[in-house]
């Protein structure tokens, strides 16, 4: 049997429905960023990076370089094993209770990624709770979806962001059965906030335990950095807080925090924890100094808040399409995925400009974009020229401008 034949099959599909993924070959230049030197003999030697992650551009930080370059020099560059073999280090318990001060709760527990957080957390509570629910918002992260699927547990999926229909569905469970509301704080693709108090307030009328996934928000909502469930004072109402620290943080790592009790059950059950290579105690020691940072200097987020201002005015100027939101993140609306990709490619082409199209299974088909992240790093000129490469490209390839 030709695999080869059967694997290059659906490539090709992929590529003539234009939503084939490349990869660009950049190497982020220290101290420079959002600077990034390209590898592809097609674009310009430097391009200006849009579409990171690194929202406050942390992993760009002095302290928090030294600090890793330090704990390097202390214990060497891994952590030797799982964490219940070899691998715990006082940098992964020192980050555990930062993270849990972070979010006012008794405790943390680490994970390799956001990703890997999600999965191992929702489908231990989910498989091991007897008879458990778990209740979805329609457009919960792959990740948080997929930690569902394996929990085996009933699955009721709920309208986008509408307390409403959540009441009804939890109204149509079993009084008895644990149920389980599984939401996010910021949605990564239309950038759009939940209504966090109305959903707790349905979730604790129906005894539910809500699960909270920050991970788009912590590090740049809250005064000091605890993500929307901080910014709104709901934190101590929700069970289990989860977040990432390889986004606003700069660093590398995914963590839940909620009461001794759920840590420790998820701890001792989760096969995503127990079966995994911690994470290496320098990435630990970095990311505790990056969420101590960040719980005391707001500097970074208002630079970025002012940005994410700035690009915005300049592209209602332009009349070029985005999303209107209340969050840091602007999707650029193309709604093609061949022109999307197209677009991506003339930017970083001819204008240095970075940013990933994103098509299908991402976003639903018809909603491609072009997703914007500018951060405290980028100047006033880097938007003007971003503005201007816009408005050439929306002219040449005919694409439709906002009404006015």
């Amino acid at each position: 049997m030709d695999f080869d034949a059967m694997f290059d099959a659906q490539l090709n599909a992929l590529k003539e429905e234009g939503n084939y993924r490349i990869f660009a070959e950049l190497e982020r230049q220290c101290g420079a960023f959002p600077r990034a030197k390209s590898h592809d003999e097609e674009t310009p030697d430097e391009v200006t990076v849009w579409c990171s992650n690194d929202y406050l551009g942390m992993g760009q930080n002095a302290h928090i370089r030294e600090v890793m370059k330090d704990a390097i020099d202390s214990c060497g560059t891994g952590a030797g094993g799982t964490r219940n073999i070899s691998g715990t280090n006082n940098h992964h318990v020192a980050l555990e209770r930062e993270l849990a001060d972070l979010h006012g709760k008794e405790a943390a527990l680490l994970f390799t990624s956001g990703y890997v957080s999600n999965w191992a957390a929702l489908s231990t509570l989910g498989g091991r709770l007897p008879d458990a629910v778990i209740l979805s918002d329609e457009l919960n992260h792959a990740s948080m979806i997929e930690g569902i699927r394996h929990s085996r547990a009933k699955k009721v999926i709920w309208k986008h962001n509408d307390p409403e229909d959540l009441d009804r569905k939890l109204a149509a469970l079993p009084a008895n059965a644990p149920k389980i509301v599984a939401f996010e704080s910021v949605y990564s693709m239309d950038g759009d906030i939940c209504p966090m108090k109305e959903i707790v307030e349905v979730a604790e009328k129906h005894g539910a335990m809500t699960y909270l996934d920050e991970v788009h928000a912590v590090g740049l909502y809250g005064p000091r950095g605890g993500g929307v469930s901080e910014r709104e004072g709901l934190a101590h109402r929700i069970t289990l807080i989860e977040g990432t620290l390889g986004k606003a943080y700069g660093c590398m790592g995914g963590y839940i925090t909620g009461s001794a009790a759920m840590c420790d059950f998820v701890r001792s059950f989760a096969s995503g924890f127990i079966f995994t290579t911690a994470l290496p105690p320098a990435v630990a020691a970095a990311a505790k100094a990056s969420v101590a940072y960040l719980k005391d200097s707001s500097e970074e987020r208002h630079a970025q808040r002012d940005r994410v201002a700035y690009l915005r005015a300049q592209l209602d100027k332009q009349g070029i399409p985005h999303l209107g939101n209340a969050s840091h993140i602007i999707p650029v609306m193309i709604k093609d995925p061949v022109k999307c990709r197209m677009l991506s490619d003339i930017l970083m082409r001819d204008w240095g400009i970075y940013v990933q199209p994103i098509n299908y299974p991402t976003v639903p088909k018809g909603t491609e974009r072009l997703r914007f992240t500018p951060g405290p790093l980028h100047s006033y000129d880097d938007i003007d020229h971003l503005v201007e490469a816009l408005s050439v490209l929306w002219k040449q390839c005919a694409i439709a401008h906002a009404v006015a």
